[in-house]
């Protein structure tokens, strides 16, 4: 999902979450947390979590494999001076290219995660990430805990908690800060790109050069 490849991002994370559930992992976590280990062996379903593993693995090689051959496209693109579309005007949306401040593309990820996609045009991925924090609310009872918790109902609060989907939460609210932080600082790189070229084919002389150790004023 951090390299743009939506629906391969979309599948894995959909199994990611099955596999987890149908196995119990994040139960068996809690219970290892908790040093409860003969516990977090009998909780486990093998028959998922032997489709776990091959899938997990298989997701971190394919990211390092595709994230390696995206950096050779982008030399290509960056010595061809490649073009790329900064305005799109569509039926649904109209995004265009624009300088963006990443400390407020945090702040609104960590208020609601997806807020900072939906900040940064990023539509897809703040559907999606919206979506799937409301179905890790509501299966989790988060709020119904801070709302019990607010009240001083602690035992409730605690209660009440289901822990194998509390679990999902902060590895959600992880990657919508970090996606929305580190799409801003780039998005803003290539918004100077761009600027800078358009600047450069209307405005300047086609006779400027820049000599080495030189100083332009």
């Amino acid at each position: 999902m951090l390299l743009s490849k939506y629906l391969r991002g979309y599948a894995l994370f959909i199994w990611e979450v099955i596999v987890n559930v149908k196995a119990h992992i994040n139960s068996s976590m809690i219970y290892s947390f908790q040093g409860n280990i003969d516990m977090a062996k009998e909780v486990l379903n093998t028959r998922w979590l032997l489709m776990y593993i091959p899938v997990y693995l298989f997701g971190i090689w394919d990211s390092y494999r595709t994230t390696i051959d995206m950096n050779k496209v982008y030399l290509l693109a960056e010595r061809e001076e490649h073009r790329f579309n900064s305005f799109s005007l569509g039926a649904l949306e109209i995004n265009y290219l624009d300088k963006r401040d990443p400390i407020l593309a945090v702040m609104w990820s960590s208020f609601i995660p997806g807020l900072g996609q939906l900040y940064l045009h990023r539509i897809l991925t703040a559907i999606f990430i919206i979506v799937w924090l409301v179905v890790f609310y509501y299966y989790s009872h988060i709020q119904e805990a801070i709302l019990l918790l607010v009240l001083g109902k602690v035992k409730e609060a605690t209660s009440v908690l289901k822990p194998e989907w509390l679990l999902f939460i902060p590895s959600h609210y992880g990657f919508a800060i970090y996606d929305a932080y580190i799409n801003t600082v780039e998005n803003n790189k290539l918004f100077k790109k761009e600027l800078r070229g358009y600047l450069t084919e209307h405005y300047q002389s086609e006779g400027f050069q820049i000599k080495k150790g030189r100083k332009v004023k």
